[in-house]
Parts: C-alpha cells; structure tokens; sequence
C-alpha cells in the first residue's frame, strides 16, 4: 500500500499545467493582438504619408494619391485594409494641404472578441507652380 502523502500529490502536475496555461495563453495572445494592431497601425500610418507627398506633387491630382495609398497598403497588408481610404484638400495654417485618412479593423486573433479599429491622418503641403 502506497502511504497517504504519495497517493495525494498524484496527478499535481497536470493540474498545475492547466492553471499555468489559463494565465499564459491569453496573455500570449493579447501580446501577439498588440503587435498586429502596431504593425497595421505603422504600415497605414506610413501609406497614408506616401500617399499625402504623392497627391501633394505638382502634377498629381487628389485621385493619385488615393491610388498611391491603397497600393502602398496592398503590397505590405491585405486589400481589405485599404478601403476606407479619404483623402481631401484641407487647409492648415493658412497654406493648401493634402490631408490623407484611412480607417481600418483589425480582425481578432483569438476565438471570439471585436476588431480593433484604426485610423491614421496624414498631411502634405500642396506644391504650387
């Protein structure tokens, strides 16, 4: 017969696993789900800034500049990211500026939960003949 103290401890290990990964997992996918959000965040950020120096450019026009956008968007992130794309003709202290934004969501990365949605502006000073 095994003695009380060795039959009570069996199985601790497991249990203790369990716990162990109740914490763990959904830390390691909040941080995964922050680092998704930052790269989206900074590769929109980053389109949108391109976009707003190409519309901004002499000879382009503010379509260009929607198009240069979603292009920029495209070849890093999925298409679906540059949809919502605006870009309009603003004024910022006093001078003519190109004002690019984009909206998106980020999907989730775990079982269930709402996108996170992002939208960045970026501006560009018109160029004048």
């Amino acid at each position: 017969m095994t003695p009380p103290s060795r039959r009570s401890s069996r199985g601790a290990a497991v249990v203790d696993f369990v716990l162990v990964l109740v914490v763990l997992v959904p830390l390691f996918l909040g941080i995964l789900q922050l680092g998704l959000v930052l790269m989206v965040r900074n590769t929109l950020s980053s389109a949108a800034a391109e976009g707003a120096r190409h519309a901004a450019a002499l000879d382009q026009d503010l379509a260009d500049g929607r198009a240069r956008t979603r292009e920029q968007v495209d070849d890093v992130l999925a298409g679906r990211f540059a949809r919502d794309v605006d870009v309009r003709l603003v004024s910022l202290d006093g001078q003519p500026t190109v004002e690019v934004r984009v909206r998106a969501t980020v999907p989730p990365l775990g079982l269930a939960g709402p996108g996170v949605p992002v939208e960045v502006v970026a501006h560009a000073v018109e160029e004048s003949p």
